[in-house]
């Protein structure tokens, strides 16, 4: 799938439909005289119905389409024959959806089971017809109820995608091509910053026919939860994974700097962000010989808080291992 048809967010309007009205008939019929009320009920106006899909993972269908109007109820009609209920629509997300209230901005639902459904906007219910208003005093009640209206409200579709593993690491790290080596996706790839502009999956194939998710995100810089550069507008993608993977190249300036800088913008964006599992790859690593790489090894061992491991994807290097240790982590 193409960057330009990756959708995450999108905003809708959604309308239920209304109830039917009851109805107010008088029963007629040779030989009866005064045969009484008998008008039935109105149908149930359609609901907007929101359902999970493990086949989707973009929201593409709802780029065009912002309009969604579920069908009214039928009248009810003579011999207490009660109204048509009303079409409901489905609208079908992929798993991770969240959906929002876009006037109050409070999560509504989230969809994160296939075929899982929820009612975001609930059909009117039909008006009662006149014969439940007969009584010893009232004989024959010539009036009905109305149908109640149904609901109107914007929404918003926010998708987070599911995976195992994300990756994070400032723009040209090497993220997309460690996806690509070690899943079958195909990323755009170049040697330029900010090559990513639309979240990536992969699914890596592990020891023992075993697999979990990878997700690549565009590159985060400094002041990303503020707004700069793309990576805070797909942050939230990597709220839902469990571990995450920390890219930084061999020949960055200062390893641990750039640690931190990335470690404080999921801080600010999150702070639940800090309670996931973190490993540190240093990409690019055959730019290293082994006396570099043992002098680096010595510093980072005093300076790193957490694990890391050195890996190059284009040579192959470290790459079952690292595969290796993070499904350790995502099973421990």
């Amino acid at each position: 799938m193409t960057e330009g048809n990756f959708v995450d967010y999108v905003k809708l309007y959604v309308s239920s439909g209304k109830g039917g009205k009851g109805s107010a008939h008088l029963h007629r019929e040779k030989y009866i005289a005064k045969g009484g009320p008998d008008g039935g009920d109105g149908g149930r106006g359609g609901n907007v119905i929101v359902r999970g899909s493990k086949n989707l993972w973009t929201l593409f269908e709802y780029k065009f389409k912002r309009h969604f109007r579920a069908g009214h109820g039928g009248d009810g009609g003579k011999q207490r024959s009660t109204g048509a209920d009303g079409e409901d629509v489905y609208m079908n997300v992929p798993l991770g959806t969240v959906i929002r209230d876009k006037a109050t901005n409070k999560v509504l639902f989230e969809i994160t089971e296939n075929g899982e459904e929820k009612i975001i906007a609930q059909g009117g219910k039909g008006g009662r017809g006149n014969w439940h208003f007969k009584s010893a005093t009232n004989q024959t009640p010539r009036y009905a109820q109305p149908g109640i209206p149904g609901e109107e409200k914007e929404i918003i579709l926010e998708l987070k995608v599911l995976a195992d593993v994300g990756l994070v690491g400032f723009p040209n790290a090497g993220k997309s091509t460690l996806l690509s080596v070690v899943t079958a996706a195909k990323p755009k790839i170049a040697d330029y910053e900010f090559t990513t502009l639309k979240p990536n999956l992969g699914i890596v194939k592990h020891r023992d026919y075993q697999t979990f998710v990878m997700a690549d995100i565009p590159g985060i810089i400094e002041g990303a939860a503020e707004g700069k550069g793309l990576g805070h507008y797909f942050l939230r993608h990597i709220e839902r994974n469990s571990t995450l993977l920390f890219l930084i190249p061999a020949d960055a300036e200062d390893i641990k700097q750039q640690y931190d800088i990335l470690l404080n913008e999921l801080k600010r964006y999150n702070p639940e962000m800090l309670d996931k599992n973190r490993f540190i790859a240093i990409s690019k690593s055959d730019m290293l010989d082994d006396e570099l790489k043992a002098e680096l090894k010595a510093e980072l061992d005093k300076t790193l808080p957490v694990e890391y491991m050195f890996i190059s994807s284009v040579a192959q290097q470290g790459i079952t291992a690292l595969k290796d240790k993070l499904w350790e982590m995502l099973n421990s």
